[in-house]
């Protein structure tokens, strides 16, 4: 079976180092780096900087989870049926 997770090898502050992600926040990440104007290794610089606890990887999946929530509003599941 093919590991879900995806091992990809990034330049942060001109270190190169290895992050493993799943596929879909790796696409994540990249459509708000690129809705960002900015480029991958900026933005995973970015969150290393700004994360307080955890490894790298966790941080770049909370990090997208929360862009995701701030533009989805609470209680929308994606459906635009009504339950009355």
């Amino acid at each position: 079976m093919k590991s879900l997770v995806v091992k990809r090898s990034i330049v942060i502050g001109g270190h190169k180092t290895s992050v493993s992600l799943e596929e879909p926040f790796w696409t994540g990440l990249k459509e708000i780096a690129q809705g960002q104007r900015m480029t991958l290794s900026t933005m995973v610089g970015d969150i290393d900087t700004k994360r307080r606890q955890g490894n790298l990887s966790s941080a770049i999946r909370l990090f997208v989870l929360d862009c995701v929530r701030t533009r989805v509003p609470a209680g929308n599941n994606g459906d635009n049926h009504s339950s009355a």
